[in-house]
């Protein structure tokens, strides 16, 4: 047949396809009587919503054909049947502004089956919806072998079977490696369906891109710029010194039309040089009295340069203890804070540092983001449990000395990427403090990393800075291509767990 075939074309559907569709729906439902739709409807479905109706044709003769509705959601997201979403097979329930495609009949004709020509059907579908942004496809799909099997199993049974290949039905096999997830099984459904019992399995498939109709003027962006800035421990004389050294590098960040600005861990602590004479556990506590105006000049900044910038981190004094804490400066002018989690056993032994206790991510303009600082990045029930929450980009200040510390950060910090389907931006500093204690030398290379599927660079790494250099590195992220990923890629880490045998959840 395949040497025979000159062309295939997907077209929409006119009325003068009509006596060809009637022969073509007799023949395919041989056992079901009256099992084609009359003229008049047909003609009603062309004009009413003619991007719904499409034919596929060999050769110029009709192959296959798909219907559609268009309807609202929540009057079929329960159980219903055939003569209810059809209007008492009227099409009355059709709604110009409905926001999901309801599938009402598909079907290729039994000569042509094998070529794939369904998939290319429901493939338009597809397209379509994400056209004209609705949130995805729902049908009642038959079960047409399940009357083989209902003495001994229930339609949850039978439906458990084929999933797992146990038994085949033509039917829900195919829908199921389109994508389309069962919701509900649906008893009645079509009347006169003797192969499924009258039983249906209403199926989705879900359009990531579906975006509800905002009644505000901003908008959540869909491909963010990151601005990383590889900081430069030197000597400053004091803090406006060393605040006209980090609006610098706001400024060039900005320049670039960044979303966000992410500082190192720490980096404010060349300030401590002026208490170098006191014991390291003073000194930070000193460090500590900048931090609130610190916070404040960098809201100002965020607004000024209309971009949101996160702090790295700063110690700051809470009910008399000491913590390692970081902000979120958004650009409309509110601050969030954050917390550093797990403090480094030279934290707690030098400085007396307390781990803190909030984990959350943060709604922004571009998307939910977390913020991990340093060691906390090594511990990955935390990232875990805020992409449970929807995080899209991880953001990691941190400071290491030593290479040895560096690729610890690193290499978590790439594997959070690959296990949550996110980005993962790491921002540290580099150069020497001769002259603060316990603050000698840092290395860094600040870094970008994505997960690793066929959307993303194949070795997980979207950009790099230069090793051991004062830099800015600027990256563009799409977060579409995450929702891609979380429904269509090679493997799913989020999805794939299993639930069954384990269950992260905080306390």
């Amino acid at each position: 047949m395949i040497r025979n075939i000159e062309n295939i074309e997907l077209e929409f559907l006119t009325i003068d396809d009509y006596q060809a569709l009637k022969s073509a729906m007799i023949e395919t439902y041989p056992n079901m009587e009256n099992a084609y739709w009359k003229e008049e409807l047909i003609q009603k479905l062309i004009n009413d919503f003619p991007q719904g109706q499409v034919v596929i044709k060999v050769n110029g003769n009709l192959a296959g054909c798909a219907l559609s509705l268009r309807v609202d959601y929540a009057e079929f997201d329960r159980p219903h049947t055939y003569r209810e979403v059809t209007g008492n097979y009227t099409f009355n329930t059709l709604k110009k502004d409905g926001d999901v495609l309801y599938g009402i009949e598909v079907f290729i004709k039994s000569e042509f089956r094998g070529l794939r020509l369904g998939r290319r059907l429901y493939d338009y579908r597809k397209e379509l919806c994400e056209r004209e942004n609705l949130r995805g496809i729902i049908f009642g799909g038959r079960i047409p072998n399940y009357h083989k099997y209902s003495d001994d199993l229930s339609p949850k049974q039978y439906i458990e079977s084929v999933r797992r290949k146990e038994i085949h039905d033509p039917v829900l096999n195919f829908q199921i490696s389109n994508d389309f997830h069962p919701s509900k099984i649906m008893k009645g459904y079509l009347e006169g369906d003797a192969q499924s019992n009258e039983y249906a399995v209403l199926l989705e498939w879900d359009n990531i891109y579906y975006q509800k109709t905002n009644t505000k003027a901003a908008t959540k962006k869909k491909v963010v710029r990151l601005g990383l800035i590889q900081w430069q421990m030197r000597s400053y004389k004091n803090l406006e010194d060393l605040m006209q050294q980090a609006e610098f590098f706001i400024d060039s960040v900005s320049g670039y039309r960044s979303d966000f600005a992410l500082f190192p861990e720490f980096f404010n602590a060349p300030l401590m040089a002026e208490n170098n004479h006191l014991k390291e556990s003073d000194a930070i506590r000193e460090l500590a009295k900048h931090t609130s105006e610190i916070v404040k000049k960098f809201s100002e900044l965020a607004i000024s340069y209309n971009i949101n910038i996160i702090t790295g981190s700063m110690p700051e004094i809470k009910d008399d203890r000491l913590y390692n804490v970081g902000y979120l400066c958004k650009r409309d002018g509110t601050t969030e804070r954050y917390e550093k989690l797990h403090v480094t056993p030279d934290e707690a032994k030098v400085w007396g540092m307390q781990g803190g206790s909030e984990l959350r991510t943060f709604d922004t303009d571009c998307g939910k983001i977390g913020i991990l600082i340093c060691y906390d990045s090594e511990f990955p029930e935390l990232s875990r449990l805020l992409a449970d929450d929807g995080m899209d980009i991880l953001f990691v200040p941190f400071l290491t000395d030593t290479q040895n510390g560096y690729s610890r950060v690193r290499h978590c910090a790439q594997a959070r990427a690959i296990e949550n389907e996110c980005y993962v931006a790491i921002a540290g500093s580099v150069g020497n403090l001769p002259r603060v204690n316990n603050m000698d030398i840092q290395y860094a290379q600040s870094m970008v990393f994505t997960p690793c599927d066929f959307s993303f660079p194949a070795n997980g790494i979207k950009a790099e800075a230069t090793p051991n250099t004062e830099m800015i590195l600027i990256c563009d992220v799409d977060i579409d291509l995450l929702r891609e990923l979380n429904q269509f890629g090679s493997v799913k880490n989020l999805k794939d767990r299993r639930k069954d045998l384990f269950e992260l959840k905080k306390k």
